[in-house]
């Protein structure tokens, strides 16, 4: 028996307007769920519980009035590095752990203004830098298909929350497949939109040519209905485009006889796991039995250098955006120092992580002076290579269809010392955010009770097409109704 709590966005919506159900019993549900369960997952860094409850009662006014949108009432959970007013925003890390913003950011103001009522922030790797949730500063988050697996990083916590049912949908931010490949890892539906599409304003950056904010749900259906809520442009934004927004819902239910799947070879290359290989040629086999042409023999030569650019690009801006946080302004800060230089070592010594203080010295190191030309440089000529690349496959191609990871999620502490392995889980995701291009991993299949991850990439602005693709791969398999076991 399906409990409340488990439904999707668009079955409770249902419910709540027909007032079969309130606001308030649906918060409820999900506050019992957390006590529940989190204390096995610890998705959660903050929850929200006084305040989910008090706009839970707001939202049931609202919809007494008639005013019930498709998101209206619903519990979400917000990665902790989405601004929250009066809410702290941690970003996982010590450097941040008392922060609580003075605004909100737009996906917020976006979401509250369709009656969100918020339930808490999700932990993750400390400031997004991470692809496992071990890196979070307070504590590791564990897989609610295996407890003592990683959940998938950085929004780990958003992706075990949502797929534990504790809270209906999630923002997540995707820098090199953060949405994804957690997506993956916990069997449920994560998107990144293109690069402009959904307004950063308010997302703490790690890497500000490559972040975007994009939904982590249970089913495609909700996918589409929360980028409704979220696209479009912001004039606070520097980086938001403006690009007519459509109704994604449209998108559903349509076949997809005809259309053309490209298989890039080198996704399938050395690494792979063969038992996720075959997960995702079986997963290939079912879209061609829904009437797609799908062409096997596709090449993105410069993909494999993807991780390379990638980690010498969004290494040097991180280094410049956490250039902020000197102690002085806002966040943690030593206090026993002798003079100004100490209290600013200091404050950084221990208000960031390892893995924080090793990339903001990568990214230092090839902005400097004799490596800007011979890293940085070279790195974003290589990227224009890859976003080439993908130009051309969409000229023959609707899309793109890969794993989204090589790998299952691996044990907790299993790749703590094997750091090049770790930088190397986002192989499939980091090409689309050096290229700004959509993509959504959906679930499909498992292998040993592990989900494996089915990710479809589009053109810039062609999310219409990945949901259309998803949608009818999701009606076909029925992979996303299952539930993990706690």
């Amino acid at each position: 028996m399906t409990h409340l709590e488990q439904l999707t966005i668009h079955e409770v919506h249902k419910l709540l307007k027909s007032k079969q159900v309130s606001s308030v019993e649906l918060t409820k549900a999900v506050i019992a769920r957390i006590h529940a369960v989190d204390p096995k997952i610890r998705a959660f860094v903050t929850v929200t519980e006084e305040l989910a409850l008090q706009q839970a009662m707001q939202a049931d006014k609202r919809i007494a009035d008639g005013d019930c949108r498709p998101l209206t009432g619903i519990p979400a959970v917000m990665k902790d590095l989405l601004c929250t007013k009066g809410i702290r925003t941690t970003c996982s890390s010590k450097m941040l752990e008392n922060f609580v913003s003075p605004y909100n950011a737009t996906v917020i103001e976006k979401l509250y203004a369709e009656g969100m009522v918020l339930i808490g922030k999700a932990n993750m790797d400390e400031c997004a830098m991470g692809s496992s949730t071990e890196n979070s500063a307070f504590f590791a988050t564990h897989n609610p298909w295996d407890l003592m697996r990683i959940p998938g990083g950085s929004s780990g916590g958003a992706a075990a929350a949502v797929a534990a049912s504790e809270g209906f949908y999630a923002l997540g931010s995707d820098t090199g497949g953060s949405i994804r490949q957690p997506a993956s890892y916990c069997s449920i539906t994560g998107l990144k939109p293109t690069y402009g599409r959904v307004s950063r304003y308010g997302l703490i950056a790690l890497a500000s040519s490559l972040d975007q904010i994009g939904p982590m749900t249970r089913d495609v259906e909700d996918a589409a209905i929360v980028m409704n809520a979220i696209s479009g442009y912001d004039d606070r934004d520097s980086t938001s485009v403006s690009y007519e927004v459509t109704d994604y819902t449209k998108a559903l239910g349509k076949n997809i006889k005809g259309m053309r799947l490209g298989i890039p070879r080198e996704y399938f290359a050395d690494g792979i796991q063969p038992e996720v290989a075959s997960t995702i040629k079986t997963a290939i086999v079912a879209l061609e039995e829904l009437g797609a042409h799908v062409d096997w023999n596709v090449s993105l030569p410069s993909s494999p250098y993807a991780p390379a650019v990638y980690y010498v690009i969004s290494t040097a801006e991180a280094s410049a955006n956490l250039a902020r946080y000197d102690g002085i302004r806002y966040g943690f800060s030593y206090q026993a120092a002798n003079s100004m230089w100490e209290a600013l070592e200091k404050t950084r010594q221990f208000g960031f992580g390892t893995e924080v203080k090793r990339r903001i010295m990568l990214g230092t190191y090839v902005l400097s002076a004799g490596c800007y030309d011979t890293y940085y440089l070279k790195a974003q000529k290589v990227r224009t290579l890859i976003r080439q690349e993908f130009e051309s496959a969409f000229e023959k191609y609707d899309a793109l269809i890969t794993p989204t990871s090589f790998n299952l999620p691996f044990k907790l502490g299993e790749k703590t010392d094997d750091l090049m392995a770790s930088y190397f889980y986002d192989v499939c995701t980091i090409p689309v955010n050096i290229a700004g291009i959509p993509a959504i991993s959906i679930p499909a299949g498992f292998v040993d009770g592990l989900p494996v991850g089915l990710q479809i990439i589009a053109k810039p602005f062609a999310e219409e097409k990945l949901l259309r693709i998803a949608h009818a791969y999701e009606q076909a398999t029925g992979w996303q109704q299952y539930q993990p076991p706690l």
